[in-house]
């Protein structure tokens, strides 16, 4: 017999990271177990407070409604949970998980084999200058060679001046560039703030201006001299047409996937069928998971034999993380078999 429960958890960050959404000390998670025949699956609802659609007050009964009716199956339940798209990602999870032959492993790729690692940026946390000039020399000397920098915490001129001192000592085909916006942009200074940042030889700027604004992205997206990549505007957007209409109309340079916000695996295949139909290209991040949802989002992306560095470098943000064999080395997130998986002390 099928059974099910879930666990809530907390993660502690090493240090206060500053988003657009203020200062982050810790993160709420839960994880969902699934218990059959003597096996057991795992996987994390990623719930992010403040950016998740599914930040509801009603989001644990939520997942007790699933626990108790998980006999209806995966399938069921996934078309039911379209506006709870971090528990759609850990419900899926959860059964590949049950099904495999070792809960944590699940996909069969050269990675999960250790043969090949996946190439990821380097965070810069929002911060003052400083610190944010200190992550940078840190991810330098860890070997990274794509960096992608939030931008909107100091005045724009001084992460300008940051930016250019990364293109005074290393040029785009040394250390590519990313950066996010998260939306601090406005509408009206967006193109000219593009514009400036072009000159620094960046890949891409996620998000420039706050979704929802589909008109004046469209206008960004045409007019930009920096490739635009579509993030938070993904989030909420639930039905294949709707996805279909968004694109269509907005057509972004990139999109950026963050499973446990768009609906896990099923939602991420979704997006990603659409993209190529229309020739936009596409890399998937991590949300702040745990190492057990960072693992998923790590061999799912894995599966896809993408060549574009990932953003699923968040593992060592916290200090109270789920032991795993997940490393990052020289820039690549490795899954080193030999290392164990901690002993998760958590009955169904």
């Amino acid at each position: 017999m099928l059974k099910a429960n879930f666990k809530k958890y907390i993660l502690n960050f090493k240090q206060a990271s500053g988003t657009s959404r203020g200062v982050l000390k810790t993160k709420q998670t839960f994880f969902l177990l699934l218990s059959k025949n003597g096996k057991q699956g795992i996987g994390e609802c990623g719930l992010f407070r403040g950016l998740s659609i599914d930040d509801r007050s009603d989001y644990e009964e939520k997942l007790k409604w699933v626990c108790e009716y998980i006999s209806l199956g995966k399938e069921a339940l996934l078309n039911i949970l379209y506006e709870y798209p971090s528990i759609q990602f850990g419900l899926e999870q959860a059964f590949l998980s049950l099904q495999s032959n070792n809960k944590f492993e699940l996909f069969d790729t050269s990675f999960v084999h250790a043969k090949e690692p996946i190439s990821i940026n380097g965070l810069i946390w929002m911060g003052d200058a400083d610190f944010m000039q200190r992550q940078i020399e840190d991810k330098l000397a860890a070997g990274f060679k794509t960096i992608k920098l939030k931008i909107g915490a100091i005045d724009f001129d001084k992460e300008c001046k940051l930016l250019a001192s990364i293109r005074e000592r290393f040029s785009a085909q040394e250390i590519e560039l990313r950066v996010d916006a998260n939306g601090g942009f406005t509408a009206q200074e967006a193109l000219r703030k593009l514009e400036r940042l072009s000159k620094f030889d960046l890949h891409s700027i996620e998000q420039p201006i706050r979704q929802g604004q589909v008109e004046k992205m469209k206008y960004l997206c045409e007019k930009t001299p920096l490739p635009i990549a579509l993030d938070e505007e993904l989030i909420g957007v639930f039905s294949k047409e709707a996805k279909e209409i968004l694109l269509e109309e907005i057509r972004p340079q990139y999109i950026i996937l963050k499973p446990s916000l768009i609906g896990g695996i099923q939602g991420s295949n979704e997006w990603i069928s659409i993209a190529e139909n229309k020739h936009i290209d596409w890399w998937i991040t991590s949300a702040l998971e745990s190492n057990i949802g960072l693992n998923a989002i790590a061999q799912y992306t894995s599966s896809l034999n993408t060549t574009l560095p990932q953003g699923l470098g968040t593992g060592a943000l916290f200090t109270n993380n789920i032991e795993a064999p997940l490393s990052v080395k020289n820039g690549n997130l490795l899954y080193d078999r030999s290392k164990p998986w901690a002993s998760l002390n958590f009955n169904i």
